[in-house]
This record gives C-alpha cells, structure tokens and sequence, in this order.
C-alpha cells in the first residue's frame, strides 16, 4: 500500500504503519520522531537499502539508503567571487585581437541586455593580453600564469559553457548558491548537510573560509534558509578565535561551559515536549556542536602542526590570513570528514584594468590551487572528494572603463568558465564551446541547474528527490529544472 509520507512523498508502507500515521497528527508524528524533521526528511526521501554500504546519512536519522552509489563523499569548492573573465584565464579567443577596437556585432549580441554600467556606450571588442598554452595530455588551454595548476591540467575537466540568468553579483550568487535569485532559500552545502549529514559528530556539516578583498560576501550566502538550523554554515576564521564566540569568556573554564550547556538542553527538551517545535532539537544541537567545536577546532585549525614541506607546497604561512592558509585548512577539514567545505576568494570583479587584475589574482591563488589538488591526491582523498573552481558569472568580450592600455569587462551572464577535479567527474575533458568572442555558448551548454543536479548526483543524491516542504510546497536545489551531465562523469 503506498500512501503520502510525512514530507508528502509516496513512500511504501504496511496497513500497520498506515493505520498507525493516519492517528496521529503532524505535530505529534514529528515530536516522537527522534531526529525531529531532519530524520523525517531522511527517512522519507533515502527510503530502500544501503548503497554501497555508505554510511552517508543524515546525523540523528535511522540509516535507509543513498539513491545511488555516490562517487564523491564531500565538496570543496572555491569559489572566485566577483566572475573571473574566461578570456584571461581558460578560454582564450584570439578573434577578439583581431576585432579589438571594433564594435560587438548585432549578430553577436542579439539583443542580450546589458549592465547599467555598460548601456552609456556602444561596446567594443577588447582582446586579452595574456598569453595561452596548452598543457598535459588533455590539452587545456590556460592562462601561462597558471604556472603550478599546468602541471595538474589531467586531472582538471574544463566547462566553458556555464551560463546562467542574473546579471549583477548578489542576486547572480544567490542563484548559483541556492538555486534561486531571490534570498530566503538554503544555499547548496545547507541542502548538502541536510541530504546527508557529517561523518564526524565534532565538527559542523559545512564549513566556509574567506580570503581577499573586494565584493562584499553576505552571510547568507551560506544560510540554511528554511532548512532546520544545524544546516547552516559555519565561518571558520584563519586568525584568532577560529570561530566567533568559540573561547570561554574569563571566569568560566570548559567543565562550567559543559555543566551549562547541559542545563540550557535539559530546558530546551522539557519546552520541546510541550510545544514540539523542531527548530528547538536544532538550537540543542548548536549548543551541544558548540561545545564539542571547542576542542576539536583549535587543534584542527593550527596549521603550524603540518610539514614545512607542506606549507611550501600550498605557500601557506601560519598565523595569516590567505587564501593559500585556507586552502590547507580545507584539506584538513576533509580529512576530518566535513561533507561541504566553501572557500570564497574575493577580488575577480574587473570592471577596470582587466589585465593587470587578472595576473594579480591568478599570482595569489594559483600555487595554493594546485597544491590542493596535488594534496588531495597523493593522501587518496581526490578519489572521493569533487573540488569545484569558479564564479558567479562570466565577463564581456567588450572592453569597459577604457584609460588607454588598460581596461575591465562588464558582467555576462550568458557564458563563463569552471573547473571540476575529482569525486567520479572524468578527468582531462575540455566540454562545452562558445563563440568566437567568447559571448554565447555554442555547444554543449550547463546552465547553474545542471550544474547543481550534477554535483548531487556525485554525491549519491537525485536532486528531483531532495526535498523540503516549506509552506505547503515542495521545494528543492534545483527547483524545477535541472539534469545531470552524464558527459561530465567518469
């Protein structure tokens, strides 16, 4: 007999469960379930057997089963906020040099919008400046700036077709993050956290670094949304206290802070039992992951205790705040066994000086990008780790903001670049083609969806099953599109 489970999805049940659901109401069924709604959740959308015998499952709920076997059991992704320009690192279009100077074709454009920044003057073609290569087996065109990432070009798979819909930073983040433009809803490594949970009780389901300078990072970039609560991010710091508030104020020592933690939880579930609000398990469990964080975190965070042979390798100093420190920091974190760790870089945003912007960047992140990759495969973690490279969008093959040989490019949404290394995407792929100027993609395109459901699918997660209910409607990552690039998979 199928019926409508709790998270109204069909799920097969006995006339016995039937019978026993049916008596009881919303509330009541979620109070006496033991992981509240997340185990639900769980139970709901990972019902049938263990795959694999993956124990990759929502902490607090009853083991049912992934969807498939899962190629990656964790994410790194590092993200370069602000759009990195795909013709100055790696997709190189040498008509733009010779069209630089000329006005972008009608053809070309066809009536796409463009940015309050750039519709106050006709838009010309702007040629790149950095010099292109080609590197391994595979043959990735890239920036020769890429000094260190050239020697692990094999294991990159290059997308040259992204495309997506917003044209301005925040909401253009909000969307690839959430999977929707419009604030309010989990970003990607809540809904991670939430479809699958963390391999290590001590340390938070999803993790966020930032380095750099320049377009503002907003908190709810890594929000749970609607999500219960536990699923939000938690902000790592590279210096001081490792997380915000995570010291003992004076006069209290980890005995005092345990003792209160136990009593604020023992009012916490007697108010549960009365009121059976889930978002009250969630509140017991931040304290209680609080209290556990201070001492797994500190010890977890001091990079002083890694090689020097390793810190050379990432060129990660102890006790500054760099995107190379945060890079080791992610290999430690996945070592740890954290499902979702976010590294945000800020400064791709080159509305002017392109060229000199483009090389800066790529000299601050290149050496520790590829130490990463290289790590994480010679400790075996590459194997079942997906890491993620890229920006919210693209940039124009126009020039804007012109003082003589220096320029920047606009916002373009319509075609930009990303990487993928590791957790089953096949590796060495060039996929996707865009035009001769770079402004369209031409073959091949991944839209923000289908790059979300594929990320899901690696992890062992239909993203058309991953599901919450929020105000009577069912909603999901993806919301209502997306599909999987099977091209992408090894």
């Amino acid at each position: 007999m199928n019926r409508r489970g709790p998270m109204n999805r069909l799920l097969p049940l006995d006339s016995t469960a039937d019978r026993a659901l049916a008596s009881a109401t919303r509330r009541a069924f979620l109070t006496r379930t033991a992981g509240g709604i997340g185990a639900a959740a769980l139970q709901s959308l990972l019902g049938g057997s263990l795959v694999g015998g993956s124990q990759a499952l929502a902490a607090a709920a009853p083991a049912q089963g992934l969807h498939r076997r899962p190629s990656a059991k964790r994410v790194i992704y590092l993200f370069m906020a602000g759009g990195p320009s795909q013709m100055e690192t790696f997709d190189p279009k040498p008509a733009l040099t010779a069209a630089h100077g000329d006005p972008l074709p009608e053809s070309i454009r066809q009536g796409q919008r463009l940015t309050s920044m750039t519709n106050g003057y006709p838009p010309k073609l702007a040629r790149s400046n950095h010099k292109f290569a080609r590197y391994g087996e595979a043959g990735h065109e890239m920036n020769t700036l890429f000094r260190n990432l050239s020697y692990v070009a094999d294991d990159l798979t290059i997308v040259r077709s992204m495309h997506t819909e917003p044209i301005n930073h925040d909401p253009a983040v909000t969307f690839l993050q959430t999977g929707n433009g419009v604030e309010g809803r989990p970003c990607i490594g809540s809904w991670v956290s939430y479809g699958l949970g963390s391999e290590n009780k001590d340390l938070p389901d999803f993790t966020v670094l930032v380095s750099g300078t320049g377009q503002p990072l907003l908190s709810r970039y890594w929000h749970n949304g609607f999500l219960p609560s536990q699923h939000q991010g938690v902000q790592f710091q590279s210096h001081g206290d490792p997380v915000a508030y995570l010291s003992n104020p004076p006069g209290i020592d980890h005995a005092n802070r345990g003792q209160m933690v136990d009593s604020i939880s023992a009012l916490n579930r007697m108010h549960f039992s009365d009121v059976g609000d889930p978002e009250i398990e969630a509140r017991i469990d931040a304290f209680q992951m609080a209290y556990r964080m201070q001492t797994s975190v500190p010890g977890l965070m001091d990079i002083t205790k890694e090689t020097q042979s390793t810190l050379d390798l990432y060129g990660a100093e102890p006790g500054k705040a760099s995107f190379a420190n945060n890079c080791l920091l992610a290999r430690r974190l996945a070592e740890q066994g954290v499902r979702f760790i976010q590294l945000y870089d800020r400064g791709w945003d080159h509305h002017g000086a392109v060229t000199t912007g483009i090389r800066n960047k790529i000299s601050q992140t290149d050496q520790a990008t590829a130490a990463l990759v290289t790590d994480l495969k010679s400790r075996g973690l590459l194997d079942d780790t997906l890491l993620i490279w890229g920006g919210e969008f693209g940039r124009t093959a126009y020039s804007q903001h012109n003082r003589g040989k220096e320029y920047g490019r606009d916002h373009h949404p319509r075609c930009f670049t990303m990487w993928m290394a590791g957790g089953g995407i096949k590796p060495g792929l060039n996929y996707g083609r865009t035009d001769q100027f770079g402004y369209n993609v031409i073959e091949n395109p991944v839209h923000v969806h289908d790059f979300q459901a594929t990320m899901l699918h690696c992890l062992g997660v239909d993203h058309e099953r991953l599901i919450f209910r929020y105000k009577g409607r069912d909603f999901r990552l993806t919301d209502v599109h997306g599909r999987v690039v099977h091209d992408l998979l090894a």
